[in-house]
């Protein structure tokens, strides 16, 4: 069995000693690699590519290529990997999380795995809590990647433009936020075209303080939304509009089935009021979709039985108990109908277009990994939740921290004040403190009293994230106080004595140098080749370059000096002015302290005012209330410590709940997600809609005449309600005569399914195919994006009010399970019976000069609006450049149109003896849908001419 095979299949006691079984033969190979030329290293990297390419198995070549990295590191930072951090690599590549502590470089130790995972040429995305970090270590780290040949890329919020994302998403290596590329991910699922994307199937990602991502933002799901332009408009547009029609003449009414049917003559009303030519034209404005929902409020809904008016508001009145239903609202649009029919005001509310969890996208990449210094208590949800294992990697040099005792205090005012004269203590000595706090308020209300006392500190919290790095890199040198609101994720080393290179940067700036110049890295060909070309910006370059190096060669000696005095005075003290409801908080800001070996300190300030022991640690509370001590006395006690402890684990408990509970709804949303996206994706790259469309067709009309026609007795039917519903589908000829003259469901189904298909085929002849192929794209993104969105909506109303079914003895999980799947389905149904309407019914526009059409005009819209995508499908809007005046097409009619009268039903073999009926044929203009050219030759639509 390979060393790698077995590294793979350690147990969890195992995986530790595995890794470091690896460190010698890399090491062995040390001597080897340090004798090639920089020319013969960055070699290295297009020879493991053609080793791959020839079949060689990535994990081959870790022991090599973690030797080049390192080697690369030492020559261009001047940074050489630890036997530790070549562990942590090892742990990253094989997909676990490494628990490293503070101050071990677990920055360094990500080269490795991204540099190996970099040659496959399918992306490694390194996640970062903020974009500071992401544009810091893609600066830092990225100057080894760039030598050794890799492509870089950097994608946050300040990045709009695709091109630029999607070159960035292109790179072998990809910096990135949480936020970013979750946001993206949705973003790309919303796309119109394949150029508007900007990823790539997602490959292997290193998650940089995993736990604050994978566990503490988990809780909340990534949403884009935005209001639906003109959405309140339409529907008090379609209100007033409905009143104007008549029941019997412009609609008829099914109200067994709670539905309704536009007739023709009602549709050119909603037209002329519009001022459109055809209501199908865009399927985005979704003007059918309005007109049947104002239609179904105004018959269909009554006020005081099916809803009440209180307040202002809509509320749902149930048909079984009389009660009303507190938040619910009707799906589908129809809500706002009624609103609008009862003029009240229209809510509108934010709609949802797109929403994901974290943990359903982190869990889309083939491989996932992640490093933090504190993960172990959380590896159990790790595991469960992403498959992950947890691997403690040993430190460098023994950790020499003394953490102290917790000290307790009565009241807030007197733990602070106690803590203001322990930092003044500690600061008079010379001693650098670190003073973390939960909140902003609280950082500036110590900052307060560090004032009153004189002492000198920095003040670290969200007012200046832009600072953060400076401020932490020299809270370490004699003396310094810096108060810190949270030490997560800051990604700086605080070294004692100070970092040199940032004190020669800040005096280089001070004395006036172009600091910018300093980003320009020589080792990429687009700066080198601006350098060459431009020699007084080369020479101002070197003038920085040359100033930064005089300064930090200065401030390296005194560095040193002063690291040694603060050794002596016991290293950084952190001082906690709060227990955080999670331990894995208090140890990162512990963890700031004694990294490398160095001495440190650490001690948390508590008082029964802090809202973790005002809610969870009543029994402590209670005990020390009982003492008769003054506010300022502190009580240091074990059992207060449990007690502390034990409030943690029940928030973590609570919180862990929560992540899980949030991960178990959106899992009926995720695989809902996966088919809808599965669908744009099919359309996006080009799939033939056409067959889809035939399908759809058949099943739709099947559909229809089952719902009208319950049974083979034609007693039961309602064809009147049949013809409207399929003169909605698709422009059919057939008469209320033509249908009683069928014999059985069968012969309807398949007359309609004919002359649907004859229509569009003629429409296709008339068009050309290129052009249907358009059309029927964007019409189908157009449609589940419109439907997806409205199902979004109405799942959010669904799980808001889920919960209440455990009144009734119901597990929530399981009805929103079985109410998702059937609410899933209609989505489904909805999006093929709008696909053929649309189809069926939009018009092109067509150049009278062009010989054919060959493409369609897109217009953008707004940002955070339901866009218009189809502008160039509208009749009455022409594209640029078209009259309206142009002919629209050749006025052919859809071949033979004629219901099957003579079809064997079900199968049954003909009756030879009976003559086959015949069919129906009607007159040439008969046949014209009506929006189709008219026969006369005037160019107007047949019913605007002879088909009024």
């Amino acid at each position: 069995m390979s060393i790698f095979k077995r590294v793979l299949r350690a147990g969890e006691g195992k995986k530790v000693r595995a890794l470091q079984d690896l460190v010698p033969d890399i090491n062995a190979l040390e001597a080897q690699i340090e004798r090639l030329t920089d020319d013969e290293l960055r070699a290295k990297t297009p020879e493991f590519r053609q080793r791959l390419a020839n079949g060689i198995d990535l994990n081959d070549l870790l022991i090599e290529s973690f030797a080049v990295t390192r080697e690369a590191s030492r020559r261009v930072i001047g940074q050489r990997h630890y036997d530790v951090q070549l562990m942590g690599g090892a742990a990253l590549h094989f997909g676990w999380i490494a628990e490293m502590r503070t101050g071990e470089g677990k920055t360094l130790v990500s080269t490795l795995p991204v540099y190996l995972n970099g040659l496959t040429g399918k992306g490694v995305h390194v996640v970062t809590v903020n974009d500071y970090l992401a544009k810091r270590d893609a600066e830092w780290m990225g100057q080894i990647h760039r030598w050794m040949g890799l492509t870089m890329g950097i994608v946050t919020a300040e990045f709009s433009d695709s091109a630029v994302k999607r070159a960035a998403y292109g790179a072998d290596v990809t910096y990135s936020t949480n936020s970013e590329l979750g946001f993206d991910y949705l973003r790309d699922n919303m796309a119109m075209s394949l150029e508007e994307r900007v990823q790539r199937k997602p490959y292997y990602a290193i998650v940089d303080e995993v736990d604050s991502i994978l566990i503490d933002e988990a809780r909340t799901p990534h949403i884009i939304s935005g209001r639906v332009a003109d959405a309140a408009k339409l529907y008090v547009q379609f209100a007033a509009i409905s009143r104007s029609l008549v029941r019997g003449t412009d609609y008829e009414v099914d109200e067994e089935k709670k539905q309704v049917f536009p007739t023709e003559s009602g549709v050119d009303k909603v037209e002329a009021a519009l001022g459109v030519d055809n209501i199908y034209d865009d399927p985005a404005a979704d003007f059918v979709h309005h007109l049947n929902a104002a239609l179904r409020a105004k018959e269909l809904y009554r006020r005081d039985v099916d809803y009440l008016v209180q307040s202002g508001e809509i509320n749902i009145v149930d048909e079984f108990t009389g009660r009303v239903l507190e938040g619910r609202r009707w799906s589908e649009g129809l809500h706002q109908a009624v609103e609008a029919k009862e003029r009240v005001k229209i809510k509108e509310e934010n709609q949802t277009l797109a929403t994901t969890t974290l943990q359903n996208y982190f869990r889309l990449y083939e491989k996932l990994a992640g490093m933090t210094g504190t993960a172990e208590t959380e590896a159990g949800e790790f595991h469960a939740t992403y498959g992950l294992s947890v691997v403690p990697i040993p430190t460098h040099r023994p950790m020499v921290r003394i953490d102290q005792a917790d000290l307790i205090y009565k009241s807030e005012l007197a733990k602070f004040e106690a803590a203001a004269d322990d930092i003044a203590e500690r600061h008079e000595k010379g001693q650098p403190v670190l003073v973390g706090t939960v909140s902003v308020e609280k950082s500036e209300h110590l900052s307060s009293l560090l004032q009153q006392r004189g002492i000198p500190h920095a003040v670290l919290n969200a007012k200046q994230h832009a600072r953060e790095g400076e401020i932490v890199a020299q809270a370490g040198r004699l003396g310094s106080v810096t108060v810190a609101t949270n030490m997560a994720g800051r990604g700086v080393d605080i070294i004692l004595g100070g970092n040199p290179d940032g004190l020669a940067r800040r005096e280089v700036a001070e004395a006036g140098h172009e600091m910018a110049l300093l980003d320009l890295d020589p080792g990429e060909e687009a700066v080198f080749a601006m350098l060459e070309a431009d020699a007084d910006l080369a020479a101002r370059r070197r003038k920085v370059v040359d100033a930064l190096a005089a300064a930090q060669a200065h401030y390296v000696a005194d560095c040193a000096e002063e690291g040694k005095k603060v050794r002596e005075y016991g290293g950084l003290y952190v001082l906690g002015t709060e227990r955080h409801e999670s331990r894995r908080i208090d140890n990162q800001l512990r963890g700031r302290s004694a990294r490398q070996g160095d001495p440190g300190e650490s001690r948390f300030y508590l008082s029964l005012d802090d809202e973790l022991m005002r809610l969870f640690a009543t029994g402590a509370m209670n005990w020390v209330m009982g003492r008769a001590l003054p506010d300022d006395v502190p009580i240091e006690a074990k059992m207060v410590t449990k007690a502390i402890e034990r409030a943690q684990n029940t928030v973590e408990g609570r919180n862990a709940e929560i992540r899980k509970n949030v991960l178990k709804y959106d899992e009926v949303m995720n695989e809902q997600r996966k088919v809808i996206y599965a669908k744009r994706d099919r359309v996006l790259t080009g799939g033939d809609l056409h067959d889809v469309l035939n399908q759809n067709v058949s099943t739709v009309l099947k559909q229809l005449v089952e719902q009208h026609c319950p049974s083979e007795a034609n007693d039961d039917w309602n064809l009147e309600g049949l013809l409207a519903d399929a003169q909605n589908t698709y422009p059919t000829q057939f008469t209320l005569e033509d249908l009683e003259q069928a014999s059985s469901r069968s012969v309807l189904t398949d007359s309609f399914v004919s002359e649907a298909t004859e229509f569009y085929e003629a429409k296709e002849e008339r068009l050309t195919s290129e052009v249907m192929r358009d059309v029927e794209r964007n019409i189908s993104l157009s449609v589940i994006d419109q439907r997806w969105r409205e199902h979004l909506a109405d799942m959010d109303y669904l799980q808001e009010g889920i919960h209440l079914r455990a009144v009734g003895q119901k597990d929530p999980l399981v009805e929103w399970q079985r109410d998702g799947f059937a609410a899933f389905g209609n989505l489904i149904d909805s999006i093929d019976g709008d696909f053929v309407r649309y189809c069926m019914h939009a018009e092109v526009v067509v150049e009278q000069q062009a010989p054919e059409i060959t493409g369609l005009e897109y217009v953008s819209a707004e940002e955070g609006t339901a866009p218009s995508r189809l502008a160039g499908l509208i009749g009455a809007d022409a594209p640029v450049g078209v009259d309206k005046g142009d002919v629209r097409g050749d006025a052919k009619a859809p071949n033979d149109s004629r219901l099957v009268l003579s079809g064997a039903e079900d199968g049954d073999d003909e009756d030879d003896d009976e003559a086959p009926q015949q069919p129906i044929v009607k007159a040439e203009h008969e046949k014209l849908g009506r929006n189709e050219p008219c026969w006369c030759g005037t160019g107007k639509k047949f019913k605007n001419c002879h088909g009024k």
